[in-house]
């Protein structure tokens, strides 16, 4: 169980991430959504216990960062947008490196880069050197780097960025093997990669988290939950674009308001969340 209680993050007066709270149940694959700056990076990087909260909480199967980071970084694997990797290493003599960082016993470790590699495939390229890769190909030594430990949960900043289509469907499907064993965290600015693998979505505008929900509820339903700042023109121009049925006020408070927006059956679910982002 992952639980994010009013988590604030400030860079001096700039605001990265703004009194976000949720929850996510073992097992499910979420997609963090949100345009580039939107705070999904930032987001991630506090939840793995690299950057702290200004304010607010995280809590990791009952363990709180940062006073329990080792514990919890022990249950986390992280692939960040850029990957980490030394270009000039073989392929397994980095994952063997990586297994070392991780405090992997000599024993075992022969057995979980083994496992790794055969998990992400890359068992053609096991003993090439990493800059020979293709970006696909360097996309799953990434993620083999992230599994060498077995987390439970795992946080993947835009693991398709920059990959052709054959290689996004293997990514995809590579994911979906990993959530077996694991809460996956996917951060992404597509809404098309979200559909694709996950069963969630929170979308965050601005630092602000706008939209909560399962992707079956977004697709059989025609409400939306937004979350409007106290300055925000955003609910304005929505009703201008004539895309709303109903508006119903569910709070209000200093922070903002929150509506649940009713929408034609015509209406484009997709279209309308972008449009609030």
């Amino acid at each position: 169980m992952i639980q994010v209680e009013h988590l604030t993050r400030r860079f001096g007066d700039f605001v990265a991430v703004n009194d976000v709270s949720f929850q996510i149940k073992p097992g499910e694959i979420i997609g963090l959504l949100g345009h580039n700056g939107a705070g999904k990076t930032t987001m991630m990087k506090m939840l793995t216990g690299y950057l702290y909260p200004t304010s607010g909480q995280v809590l990791i199967d009952g363990h709180e960062l940062p006073h329990d980071a080792k514990v919890i970084q022990q249950q986390l694997g992280y692939l960040p947008e850029v990957l980490p990797v030394y270009p000039d290493m073989i392929v397994a003599d980095y994952l063997e490196y990586v297994a070392q960082l991780r405090g992997i016993e000599p024993a075992k470790m022969g057995h979980c880069v083994a496992k790794a590699i055969a998990h992400t495939e890359l068992e053609p390229k096991a003993l090439a050197p990493i800059y020979t890769l293709s970006r696909g190909y360097k996309q799953r030594v990434g993620v083999a780097s992230a599994i060498l430990h077995e987390p439970k949960v795992l946080i993947l900043d835009e693991p398709t960025n920059g990959l052709d289509p054959h290689q996004t469907q293997h990514m995809r499907e590579l994911i979906q093997k990993l959530a077996q064993n694991a809460t996956v965290i996917v951060s992404t600015h597509i809404m098309q990669e979200v559909q694709a693998i996950c069963s969630r979505v929170l979308l965050l505008q601005n630092g602000q988290l706008k939209v909560d929900a399962s992707l079956q509820d977004l697709q059989q339903t025609q409400e939306v939950r937004l979350h409007v700042g106290a300055h925000s023109d955003k609910l304005k121009a929505l009703l201008d674009t004539q895309n709303i049925e109903q508006i119903h006020l569910e709070r209000a408070d200093d922070r903002g308001q929150q509506f649940i927006l009713t929408l034609p059956k015509q209406a484009n679910i997709d279209e309308v969340i972008y449009q609030t982002a």
